[in-house]
């Protein structure tokens, strides 16, 4: 029933989708060109609805049974309500942010979808008490608007979050985690028929509308399946979402260094970057998707790994990986080279 689920919403999003994209049309949800977009022409948002309206259908097919099914629901519909207004009059950050509140604070503190403790490596647990509301708005909120960040290339954040969507959907499977495996499928089969129309050269774009509603989804979905668990295992989500999570760590770390507003938008993005080395648009996708697949075998290495030291080592490896992949593209900035200019410098010794 999952797999024929999966397919329906599929399916549904295929036949959805031009549909929607009459009514961006009408209803003025279109996206100019300037001088921070890649694309040349004017063309429809609000392609997330057509993502929403086959997540429907596919929660009313199978009706996943849990407590926290219809507070999810309630906060999605609030996070569509936001990205369609702001695909169609462009809202302002913090009207934009009001709406992503709500809708957490539905899903947090009516579904009780929280991070109450983490279990310490070496026995016992840390209680997060009265920061454990402020803990879980601040992970949905921030992972939210991740996925809105890298919303900047034909079929990327679609793309990247149907493979953030099968890591997590199949770490579920291995726990035995049935309402994620659900709600998993059914937001991967509506995003990849979506795919079909938004990859290079794209036809529609997602808007706020669909990249707020799959980073919300994708945000509360990767709690879920890691609620209360130890320390180590709670750094699987973390690099499950290590493209969007990067990417938005290093802007920020990019806005403070230059003196910048943190909310001033910029082209130093990770695709932005790629672009500048010369990789072609869908190049710059693709080169992107791989990042995130390697980031979601790294997630189920990490998971799998048995000993404390070998969790650590992998963790590592992964952390220095990133390093030289932003000091080799220039994601903070052309002269930000540590580890490079150290390697560098060993090399001219020797």
């Amino acid at each position: 029933m999952l797999y024929l689920t999966l397919f329906i919403c599929f399916i549904t999003s295929i036949l959805i989708t031009p549909l929607v994209k009459k009514l961006a049309f009408k209803i003025g949800a279109t996206d100019k060109p300037n001088q921070r977009k890649v694309h040349q022409k004017i063309m429809p948002r609000l392609g997330g609805l057509a993502i929403f309206f086959s997540f429907l259908i596919g929660y009313l097919v199978l009706q996943p049974d849990s407590k926290y099914a219809l507070p999810i629901l309630i906060g999605s519909i609030i996070i569509i309500i936001t990205g369609v207004l702001d695909d169609m009059i462009e809202l302002s950050a913090k009207i934009k942010l009001g709406g992503q509140l709500v809708a957490t604070l539905i899903v947090v503190v009516y579904g009780g979808v929280q991070i109450d403790f983490i279990n310490l490596p070496f026995g016992g647990k840390l209680e997060f008490g009265m920061l454990s509301i402020p803990i879980t708005v601040l992970w949905i909120v921030g992972i939210t608007n991740a996925i809105n960040l890298i919303d900047g290339l034909d079929g990327l954040a679609a793309g990247v979050s149907s493979i953030v969507l099968i890591t997590i959907s199949g770490m579920a499977i291995m726990m035995g985690n049935v309402f994620v495996i659900s709600m998993g499928f059914i937001v991967l089969g509506s995003t990849l028929g979506f795919l079909f129309y938004n990859f290079h050269p794209a036809k529609i774009f997602m808007g706020d509308t669909g990249a707020l509603f799959l980073g919300y989804m994708i945000s509360v979905l990767s709690l879920l399946g890691f609620k209360n668990v130890a320390v180590i295992s709670f750094i699987v989500p973390v690099i499950i979402l290590g493209v969007p999570i990067s990417d938005t760590f290093f802007a920020i770390i990019r806005r403070i260094v230059k003196n910048q507003p943190l909310s001033a938008p910029d082209k130093s993005h990770l695709h932005h970057c790629l672009l500048r080395l010369g990789y072609s648009h869908r190049q710059t996708v693709l080169i992107i998707y791989g990042m995130s697949a390697i980031f979601g075998l790294a997630a189920v290495i990490f998971s799998k790994v048995q000993t404390m030291w070998g969790s650590f080592l992998v963790l590592a490896i992964l952390l220095v990986a990133i390093e030289i992949i932003v000091e080799k593209i220039g994601l903070v900035d052309k002269t930000y080279r540590p580890i490079l200019n150290m390697v560098r410098g060993l090399r001219l010794k020797n």
